[in-house]
């Protein structure tokens, strides 16, 4: 139950002057509601790269390591086939959250969002005093006092330092951090991390003091992309233009001419409730007003509707602006449809993505092997006897050592002539073997060509035979038979 349906049934149930008081003191605002959620957001982010299952971690992408980490399982670089399935997962998810909820993503969990939040609200307001209130997102503090000078300063440098730890928790993503605090303190060995690191420092560093909220407006291609997604029960921050009365005539927006053609608006329609306040104007971080409508720069952080909230809430009434969908809160044709024909198709494909990436992902293979010709064809011993040489590429994924060996399974005229022995590889570890095949009967009588014959190679390890076995195909080339008799 949202907290507009909780103002509607008290409006009914109690007394207009005891309503505003109970109401608000047992209202939480959206914005405590969204700094849990960066709270949250920020210990996973920092947690999870120190999260390991069997000392693999719960998500590393490792170039370094040439492995992808996911869940506790270690997969080689050649088993990335699960990359497309995680990266389909994450935008058709962004997608579906974004048909239902608008651009939560941007207002609830986007870190562009609560980094500006910690710096704006967090450091500047509060801890330095730079603005006088959250609520007013406005207005800039006064640059010419030196007093505010040395606090501008110090706000730099307090984020610089937030910055390098959002760097490097970003980088334990892809270098684990017990790899990543020994290469830091060999920093002339491991120049191209330190550069990395810094430059995404001095990136977050310029984007969250300069650029601010026009990255989301101008640079973030999301904002482009939202507005294809939303529909009529798309839930998001929307001003209701019947009860509040229509503010805007057109697209052009002039702060002065705004409040005095909505004072003559309330003149001419007495029931028009919105006060002309402008609390949701003031605290929006993307400088907009909310009552022009459905706006690009919209981030969904809900402070106009927190703000709105509390001064109709100490007029007694429900707010004009709502988290809720076009068709309850402007058109009034009904309550939201959150079980519709576009959640429903975006639920069933991640449904079936999901159940894709877990049953791929649990037949991981713990050996890998790539069976390559060598470029010689082929070679005739005495007494027709021929030689086949390849070139075995093995990869223990597993995270112990084994001991290997291979065998032909489908042809018993084709014998291992190298290696006689097995072969121990370590987790993790790669090795590579010239293997020959040979045969002395006749596999073929083409006096024209060359007869290649397929052989299916079946490696395994020695000491897990059951669990650790693959097959490969190759082919043995048998050559003309003229070549063969001479």
């Amino acid at each position: 139950m949202d907290e507009t349906t909780t103002v509607e049934s008290t409006i009914e149930n109690k007394p207009k002057k005891n309503m505003a008081k109970e109401y608000l003191k047992e209202w939480v605002p959206y914005r405590i509601k969204r700094y849990w959620a960066y709270a949250i957001a920020t210990i996973i982010a920092l947690v999870m790269p120190w999260i390991t299952i069997g000392g693999n971690h719960l998500f590393l992408l490792s170039f370094d390591q040439k492995k992808l980490h996911l869940a506790g399982v270690a997969f080689d670089m050649q088993e990335l086939y699960l990359m497309p399935f995680l990266l389909m997962f994450l935008f058709l998810g962004i997608f579906a959250v974004t048909a239902v909820g608008g651009r939560a993503w941007c207002g609830w969990a986007c870190p562009q969002t609560i980094f500006r939040v910690i710096y704006r609200d967090g450091i500047e307001t509060k801890l330095l005093g730079l603005h006088k209130r959250i609520k007013n997102k406005q207005k800039k503090p006064d640059m010419s006092k030196a007093e505010n000078q040395i606090k501008k300063v110090i706000a730099i440098l307090l984020w610089t330092l937030l910055s390098l730890i959002a760097a490097a928790d970003f980088l334990w993503f892809f270098v684990p951090p017990e790899d990543f605090f020994t290469y830091i303190q060999n920093p002339s060995e491991h120049m191209m991390l330190i550069g990395i690191l810094l430059g995404i420092a001095a990136f977050i560093v310029i984007d969250i003091i300069f650029i601010k909220e026009d990255f989301c407006i101008y640079i973030c291609p999301y904002s482009r992309v939202q507005s294809v997604l939303y529909d009529d029960d798309t839930v998001m921050a929307v001003y209701d233009p019947i009860r509040g009365g229509d503010i805007y005539q057109g697209h052009g927006y002039d702060r002065e001419k705004v409040f005095n053609k909505t004072k003559d608006l309330l003149v001419a329609e007495p029931n028009a409730e919105c006060t002309t306040c402008e609390s949701c104007v003031s605290v929006c971080p993307t400088h907009i007003d909310i009552r022009k409508g459905l706006q690009l720069e919209c981030i969904n952080c809900l402070e106009c509707v927190d703000a709105c909230t509390t001064v109709m809430g100490a007029l007694g009434k429900p707010s004009l602006v709502r988290w809720s969908s076009e068709k309850e809160a402007v058109r009034h044709e009904g309550k939201t449809n959150f079980m519709r024909g576009t959640v429903i198709a975006y639920a069933s494909v991640l449904i079936i993505i999901l159940i894709s990436l877990f049953a791929m992902g649990s037949t991981k293979e713990n050996m890998l092997l790539n069976v390559n010709k060598t470029t010689r064809l082929y070679k005739i011993l005495d007494k027709g006897v021929v030689q086949n040489s390849y070139l075995f590429l093995f990869t223990n994924t597993d995270s112990k050592a084994h001991t290997y060996f291979f065998e032909v399974v489908d042809n018993d005229k084709i014998k291992i002539v190298r290696p006689k022995e097995s072969f121990k590889i370590g987790a993790g570890k790669k090795k590579k073997k010239v293997v020959i095949l040979e045969t002395s009967d006749q596999l073929a009588n083409d006096a024209r060509k060359d007869v290649p014959i397929p052989v299916m190679i079946r490696a395994y390890a020695i000491d897990e035979k059951e669990k650790i076995i693959v097959d490969r195909k190759t082919v043995f080339v048998y050559p003309r038979i003229d070549l063969v008799k001479k």
